[in-house]
């Protein structure tokens, strides 16, 4: 015969044991003391609970989710199982299921401020914005010192580009609990992207005052020393942002950007690889991987990354903007539109596109017209102050034809300017295989005038006939090449419609936005120098090549009304105008 011995009932003790552990972050050992409890009493729905809020902080979500479900079989009326379960499915990016086990919890307990947060959080990340922050208003309401749900609602309005209200509710959020670091982060982030930098550093550090390995804070104090130029101290921040989050994909990004200030470039290069294959669909990190290969002059490969960048950002199933509503940007869109799809829009329709990239592969002979007088133009490039040379036929017949197609049927002019013009850069799209070869081609046929120097920057513009062209400025390089596409018989006034050039330099001691916006002071200045301009007019296939620190402007337009008559030209820009451009202005 056997005799059964009931088991004894674990004490209260040991709970509280668990609870202890759980609290203080032992989560190996709460697990294991939970266990204990649940042998002897299965149906304890509140263990079942803390259970599966200890497996997922370890990061056992099947585990955790079957706990949850176990406490809510057990109790189907426990509030906290089905917030428990929100918290897991959500975890696993079951977002629908998550919802409604947050709305369980809700209906069960009105009040209950964490559900209303967390759902916010999921409506958040299925894009229902207007019910994402009524989510975190009712949190608010039902705990009016919910720093959790203010600093949400922040980024609620930071994802909505409304940065002053973000920084509203994330102060807020400080009021409540003055140490609160994702708080002080988010509101470094924005003064970061506002250019206000030494407040975005104080904020950074503030956030690190009470959580000294915070990866997010660490990068992005990186970040923000880098671009006070502190590179050093800069690239401490991102390595310690790494080795806190190894898997820290901006961090690797901000790591290859202050690498690449440092012209660090085979190092910045291996930073940007490690952050695309840790998240492989990280557009700014393509982007900024396509301009150290252009910087290293592997120029194809480079634009390579940028059209990937292009695709991720632009291409279908991408959200279309509409963006300001500017006349002359929606003309344009609508002329496109018609051009693509032999239909004229209907009166009065915005059109969005979304990428579209024609054929803009090489040309298999050369890009780059071999006829020119090649050692006339080096040597009027050696010896004629101010530089300015002009190459007539620039381009083969079959390199200007295919380049004038890619610009007419893709759908990359997204830069908005006032003067009438558009603007199309490699990131958008304007990387094509053609445009690689033509800046490759230009470097090798003449070698006296771009040496060695890397392309650093590229650009088409488009404008609007009956609207101006782009004001006086310089260009941060060290050559210039300006080319022009349009057919000749599009321009109206033979005479102009090109570019003038003036005979003096931008100051080495301006700053990029002085040179590139402040006219009224190039002005004054061109007349303190006595300066006078080189005008020339436009043709089609005509290059203009100059030192980038001479100050220029559009000519005069004037083109025939239609899509295929408007003035297309080409910029691209060699060489670094702090390292290479007073090289270039006086060498021999």
């Amino acid at each position: 015969m056997i005799t059964r011995v009931a088991k004894a009932s674990p004490s209260d003790a040991v709970l509280r044991q668990a609870i202890a552990n759980h609290q203080a972050g032992h989560l190996a050992e709460a697990e294991k003391l939970y266990r204990q409890v649940l042998a002897f009493r299965p149906q304890f729905a509140e263990v079942h609970v803390n259970l599966a809020a200890v497996l997922m902080l370890q990061g056992k979500l099947v585990e955790g989710e079957a706990a949850s479900r176990q406490g809510i079989a057990f109790k189907p009326d426990y509030a906290q199982a089905h917030y428990r379960l929100g918290d897991i499915l959500a975890f696993q990016g079951r977002l629908d299921e998550a919802a409604r086990s947050y709305r369980q919890a809700l209906a069960l307990k009105r009040d209950y401020a964490e559900a209303h947060n967390n759902l916010g959080n999921v409506l958040l990340q299925q894009g229902m914005v207007e019910d994402a922050e009524a989510a975190y208003r009712r949190a608010i309401a039902a705990r009016p010192g919910f720093a959790e749900a203010y600093n949400n609602l922040g980024n609620l309005f930071m994802q909505q580009s409304l940065p002053d209200e973000a920084i509203v509710s994330y102060r807020r959020a400080l009021e409540i609990r003055p140490d609160f670091s994702e708080a002080h982060n988010n509101i470094g982030y924005i003064l970061l992207q506002t250019e206000k930098l030494d407040e975005a550093v104080l904020s950074f550090r503030r956030a690190l005052t009470t959580k000294p390995e915070y990866a997010e804070a660490l990068s992005n104090l990186g970040a923000a020393l880098g671009k006070q130029d502190k590179l050093v101290e800069a690239e401490a921040f991102c390595l310690r942002a790494i080795a806190a989050r190894p898997n820290y994909a901006e961090a690797h990004n901000n790591l290859g950007n202050v690498l690449k200030m440092q012209g660090k470039l085979v190092e910045a290069e291996a930073s940007y690889r490690k952050a695309i294959a840790v998240k492989p669909n990280y557009a700014e990190a393509y982007k900024q991987l396509g301009c150290v290969l252009c910087e290293e002059n592997r120029i194809e490969e480079g634009f390579l990354a940028l059209t990937h960048h292009a695709e991720l950002c632009y291409g279908p199933g991408k959200p279309l903007r509409a963006g300001p509503v500017v006349p002359h940007k929606i003309q344009h869109d609508r002329e496109q539109y018609a051009y693509l799809s032999g239909t004229e829009a209907s009166e009065g329709e915005i059109i969005l596109e979304s990428l579209r990239l024609v054929d803009g592969s090489r040309v298999t002979g050369p890009a780059v017209n071999l006829k020119n007088t090649i050692v006339e133009i080096e040597d009027k490039w050696r010896h004629k102050r101010p530089q300015i040379v002009v190459i007539d036929n620039l381009l083969t017949d079959e390199a200007l034809g295919k380049l004038r197609r890619f610009c007419w049927g893709s759908t990359i002019w997204r830069m908005i300017y006032e003067g009438g013009y558009l603007g199309a850069t490699p990131e958008h799209g304007f990387a094509c295989p053609l445009l690689a070869q033509i800046a490759e081609e230009l470097r090798t046929t003449y070698p006296a005038i771009f040496g060695g120097h890397p392309l650093l920057h590229s650009w088409a513009f488009k404008y609007d006939s009956r609207l101006s062209g782009i004001k006086l400025h310089a260009d941060f390089a060290a050559v210039n090449v300006n080319f022009w596409i349009t057919p000749d018989e599009a321009n109206l006034d033979p005479q102009s419609g090109g570019l003038v050039v003036w005979d003096a330099a931008a100051p080495l001691d301006w700053d990029f936005m002085k040179y590139n916006t402040a006219e009224k002071e190039i002005r004054d200045f061109l007349a303190r120098e006595g300066a006078t301009p080189v005008t020339i007019p436009y043709r089609a296939n005509r290059a203009v090549i100059f030192d980038s620190d001479l100050f220029h402007e559009t000519d005069k337009i004037a083109f025939k009304e239609g899509y295929l008559n408007r003035r297309i030209n080409v910029t691209l820009l060699y060489g670094s105008r702090e390292r290479d451009g007073n090289a270039a202005r006086i060498a021999d």
